[in-house]
């Protein structure tokens, strides 16, 4: 898949069912980028991609003589060489409280999906994970009735940190029950599942995750 626009080229390795590279693939989307999206089979990873990455990981983002393989790093460079929409807080202290989101998001609930992916991961590990991230996430819901995205009044990218985890929740066998607590937390989910950038940023793997279930 690639999206489309009017502004630069590169490229961007990505594992179309990772939410590592869907919210890189959301920035790119924002912004409009012209970008060529490898999706790759992590199985038969292409060769080029350990010349490019020491640790022959996804994602992996290559723009000129530039390479860049940590989501993070890539979603602020993103930000900074496309700086429209900008996607941080003009303000230092707000652009650090941003940055505190994403790293909170990263340890408490990106960690929580790590396991429940993880082929690895014992029965007993994955249950106790689902649970947990059921659990913070409901506790956590009524914050989405202050601001219409994550404590903000614009979509940034906290949220772009927040789609790929919220769109997956099915698929993780995580379901958030219909309350009044969790309807904010809904209702955030309908808003960024519905913004253009979203729905172009998804993968074939990522569309067929949703595909039975009504937005």
């Amino acid at each position: 898949m690639g999206v489309v626009a009017k502004r630069s080229s590169m490229t961007f390795f990505s594992d179309g069912s990772s939410h590592y590279s869907h919210r890189v693939r959301i920035v790119l989307a924002e912004k409009g980028v012209t970008v060529d999206i490898v999706d790759v089979d992590i199985e038969n990873k292409p060769a080029e991609l350990a010349d490019l990455n020491p640790y022959n990981g996804l994602p992996t983002l290559l723009d000129r003589d530039l390479v860049l393989y940590e989501s993070k790093v890539m979603m602020e460079y993103l930000d900074e060489r496309f700086p429209h929409p900008p996607l941080l807080p003009v303000y230092p202290v707000a652009r650090g409280q941003s940055r505190l989101w994403m790293y909170r998001i990263e340890r408490d609930w990106c960690r929580l999906v790590d396991i429940i992916e993880d082929p690895k991961s014992k029965v007993k590990e994955a249950d106790t994970a689902r649970k947990e991230l059921r659990e913070s996430l409901t506790g956590v819901a009524l914050i989405f009735s202050e601001k219409p995205y994550f404590m903000s009044d614009d979509f940034t990218l906290v949220d772009c940190c927040m789609a790929p985890i919220l769109w997956r929740l099915p698929n993780l066998g995580i379901e958030i029950p219909k309350t009044k607590q969790t309807k904010p937390l809904h209702e955030y989910m309908e808003r960024l599942f519905a913004r253009e950038s979203f729905q172009a940023s998804l993968s074939e793997a990522e569309l067929e995750m949703r595909l039975q279930i009504k937005l």
